[in-house]
Parts: structure tokens; C-alpha cells; sequence
């Protein structure tokens, strides 16, 4: 059985008096202890994928299953404890008004119904931090400590799946290497699953499993992720190959 899978979900948007058909009938599984990719330009769905994952927003048509067991529009504390989002601009995801280690509190008081003052000692020492930065702002850190406290905050609640959007995408080169190692070495250590969502299908490949190729709301292939970058079967896909392979060469 897979840990999470989607069927035929479908969603639309209207802005403007324009409708914008963001995800077309996607479908994907992700296994336990398997990172899943998914790449593709702005505006392909990956991002609205996982707001339907994450609970943010509900799928207009299709299902998913958590389990084999289909979660629906009204979620449970379990659920949101067991998948849990870590977003872009991890800046902007802390209370700008609270110390990181309230935030993280506040997290593992609302899912867990405990105190996460004993963790934060250990939490910080997996993110590679000093547990004093916790008693700072968000906007008295850098971008990659806040990124780094934002995995903390996530795991800190012991999830089943991580959702990252971008994570990497704000950050400097040196900062991004580190970030994925992080995430990468936590979800082997703790056999958790992620879905790894960005634009860069280089970063991808240093992280994931699996990789689904999103374009236009639709889902045009997948398949593991050495198969894909070295024999793609879909036109787009090789484009976004072609690209990489394009910036590479001219660095």
C-alpha cells in the first residue's frame, strides 16, 4: 500500500473573470520512506499540488489517501501532524512577533498537546544550529538559519511526510547545499517521505527518488529519477533537461 497517493485530482481557479485550470486530473503515489520530485516551470501545478496535499486548499474533483484512506475537506490534528508543509519563504513562516523557539512551542502544543521545551535542545542539534539562535526574531536570522528552524519546527511534531515548496529557492548556493543534505540525511535517519517540489530539476536530482514532471496542470512523466534526466520520454521534460545542461555549460 502507498503511504499517500492522488487520483484524478482537478483544480480550477478564476481571477479576473480568467479560469485557469491549475491541476488536470494528477495522479501519483509516493512510498513509504521515498522522496518524490516534482519539477516543472511556474504556473505547471506543483505548487497547487501540494496546497491540496497540505489541507490549504481542497481539490474541486479526485481524491486522496492517506493510508488507503481518503482524506477529506475537514482534516484532523493527526492529519496535519503527520504531513507537514515547510514553505518558501521561511522568513514569513514564523510569527514576526515571537521568538522561533515560541513558534516551534506554539506547533507542538496545537498537534501534539505537549511541551516542546525539552526538544529544542536536540531539535537544534539536528538542524545544525546553536539552540540560543531560537530565542531570536525571525528577522534577526538569515534566510537558511530560518529555513533550518523550519525543518525543526516540522519534524519536531514527528510527521509521516514533509511537503517542501522551493525551499531552496531564496537561498544562496552554499545554503541550498546544506539545506538538502539536511533534509535528505533527516528523512533517511527517520524514514520519513517528502515531496520535493521546485523548478530546478538539478536540485532534484540530488535529493529524490522519483520525479514527476508537471506541465500545464498535467503530470506528462515520471519515473525514477536517473531514467528520467538520462532518457526522457516527454518533449517538455527534455527541455527542462536541455536547460540544466545549458547553464551547466555555461558556467
Amino acid at each position: 500500500m502507498n503511504l499517500l497517493e492522488g487520483r484524478k485530482l482537478c483544480k480550477t481557479y478564476s481571477r479576473g473573470g480568467v479560469t485557469v485550470k491549475a491541476l488536470i486530473d494528477v495522479d501519483f503515489t509516493l512510498g513509504d520512506g521515498e522522496i518524490l520530485g516534482v519539477v516543472g516551470e511556474s504556473g505547471s501545478g506543483k505548487s497547487t499540488l501540494l496546497r491540496q496535499i497540505s489541507g490549504l486548499e481542497t481539490p474541486d474533483s479526485g481524491e486522496l489517501l492517506l493510508c488507503g484512506t481518503p482524506l477529506g475537506a475537514k482534516r484532523s490534528r493527526e492529519d496535519y501532524r503527520t504531513i507537514q508543509m515547510i514553505f518558501q519563504d521561511a522568513v514569513g513562516s514564523f510569527h514576526p512577533r515571537r521568538t522561533i523557539r515560541s513558534s516551534i512551542r506554539e506547533s507542538v502544543r496545537n498537534l501534539c498537546g505537549r511541551d516542546a521545551q525539552a526538544d529544542l535542545e536536540a531539535l537544534s542539534a539536528v538542524v545544525g544550529l546553536d539552540p540560543a539562535l531560537a530565542e531570536r526574531y525571525p528577522r534577526n536570522l538569515s534566510g537558511g538559519q530560518c529555513q533550518r528552524f523550519a525543518i525543526a519546527r516540522a519534524v519536531a511534531v514527528d510527521p509521516k511526510i514533509l511537503l517542501c515548496d522551493e525551499v531552496t529557492s531564496a537561498l544562496d548556493v552554499s545554503s541550498q547545499a546544506q539545506v538538502l543534505k539536511l533534509l535528505s540525511d533527516i528523512c533517511r535517519e527517520r524514514h520519513m517521505s517528502a515531496v520535493f517540489v521546485s523548478h530546478d530539476l538539478a536540485v532534484v536530482s540530488c535529493i529524490c527518488d522519483r520525479v514527476m514532471v508537471m506541465y500545464r496542470g498535467k503530470v506528462v512523466e515520471e519515473g525514477a529519477v536517473r531514467d528520467v534526466i538520462d532518457c526522457p520520454k516527454d518533449e517538455y521534460s527534455r527541455k527542462l533537461i536541455s536547460s540544466v545542461l545549458e547553464v551547466k555549460q555555461e558556467k
